[in-house]
């Protein structure tokens, strides 16, 4: 994990933090076995998570004219957030391949 890496995360993390990531990702899962294809389920995610974001930022801002002032930067912000976080998790992935993918915990099919 890069300097940057560790304090976005020390930024974006509380006590709690890692408790509702688990349970996100649990609601997500149980998702992908009961109903859908993680392709699908991760559309969801992603979209529930700009959605979500969207109604936070917007309401942080006391008119239109300031948050549409402010959308550029918005976008920056959380798109240079989201490649952080993706980065981690990938190098985690890539670091413990072996360990995360065993055949009994494959459960996407390769394209």
């Amino acid at each position: 994990m890069s300097k940057t890496d560790k304090n976005t995360q020390k930024n974006q993390t509380d006590e709690k933090f890692f408790q509702r990531v688990d349970t996100l990702i649990a609601i997500a899962n149980g998702y992908v076995k009961a109903e859908v294809h993680p392709t699908r389920a991760t559309n969801s995610f992603m979209f529930a998570a700009a959605r979500f974001n969207a109604w936070m930022v917007a309401a942080g801002y006391k008119d239109v004219e300031e948050f549409a002032n402010e959308k550029e930067k918005v976008l920056a912000h959380f798109t240079e957030q989201y490649k952080l976080m993706l980065n981690e998790n990938l190098d985690d992935y890539i670091k413990n391949f072996d360990k995360y993918m065993s055949p009994a915990k494959k459960s996407p099919e390769k394209k």
